[in-house]
């Protein structure tokens, strides 16, 4: 047990309000938490509505920990118990837009694909998700967080990107529209070993765009704190506001990741950085009704 998990225990003189506030607690101390706390608070960050409507039993379950674990977690925060900390959940519920596995359902039962265990229900079930996951990232993504990541990718003098294993993909497509639409970029390839020490080179007037998702690659994660230390401007993609990538990011896009099968898809992270290049193209070419990336083969 760490040190730090005495204090938490003891609940605090005041509990948080709002789920916001919660939130933000919870980001405040999550560095410091015990194993089993963090587990926990990476599930209620991730599944605010599930935390809502479940039993302390269910959601110790899913956290793989023991229910008196997610009591003493709420008390940790000054409630008085599992179901104080619940009702911020609930309330936040009653206002919330529809959640992704609300989402899911919908449309698992327009499809009719609930026991379909064919091939063709397979493509049907990721189709599903695939939809509801974009229509989420319309609900978590604001106006404000795509307008200053933009901003900074066109203030920009170089891109560096970054994103091992399976975020590879989503800045290997960012490096082919960047460099098309006449950005200068660089890819932190870790080909070589080189990464950590390319990385070094970036000025404060370049940026960083980063992307890693669960279980997030080491040399990622240290590239990007030692960046962020620098003065150089982040702008991440993850999975999580809990992730490594939170505390060193300017801008932080959370594309919430749900397990379903041995691979993820990353339709809503393409998604955005498409998006986010096809703004930035509009600035450049000063042509926001009909932006263009060229493409290799264009004449």
């Amino acid at each position: 047990m760490k040190i730090s998990q005495k204090k938490q225990v003891a609940a605090s003189s005041s509990s948080p309000d709002t789920y916001e506030e919660l939130i933000r607690v919870i980001h405040d101390r999550y560095a410091d938490l015990s194993n089993s706390y963090q587990k926990i608070a990476l599930y209620i960050t991730q599944n605010p509505n599930d935390v809502a409507v479940d039993s302390v039993y269910v959601a110790a379950e899913k956290c793989g920990v023991h229910a008196s674990g997610c009591v003493r977690f709420a008390q940790s925060l000054g409630y008085k118990g599992y179901k104080d900390l619940q009702a911020i959940f609930r309330h936040r519920l009653s206002t919330a837009a529809v959640g992704f596995n609300a989402r899911v359902r919908a449309l698992e039962d327009e499809l009719d694909t609930r026991e379909d265990r064919t091939e063709m229900g397979f493509l049907q079930d990721l189709i599903g998700r695939d939809i509801s996951s974009l229509q989420e990232l319309l609900v978590n993504i604001s106006p404000e967080q795509v307008a200053q990541a933009v901003d900074l990718m066109e203030q920009a003098d170089t891109i560096y990107l970054i994103g091992q294993l399976r975020s590879a993909p989503v800045v290997e497509l960012l490096r082919y529209t960047l460099t098309m639409l006449g950005k200068r970029t660089v890819l932190l390839d870790s080909a070589g070993g080189l990464a950590t020490h390319m990385a070094r080179v970036i000025r404060t007037t370049d940026l960083l765009f980063a992307v890693s998702f669960r279980f997030y690659a080491s040399e990622v994660a240290n590239i990007i704190e030692e960046t962020a230390a620098r003065d150089v401007p982040v702008v991440a993609i993850s999975d999580n506001t809990l992730s490594p990538l939170t505390r060193s990011a300017k801008v932080l896009f959370c594309v919430p990741e749900h397990e379903y099968t041995f691979s993820r898809s990353l339709a809503a992270p393409m998604c955005l950085t498409q998006a986010l290049v096809v703004a930035l193209a509009s600035r450049l070419q000063n042509d926001p009704h009909e932006p263009r990336i060229p493409v290799a083969t264009q004449k």
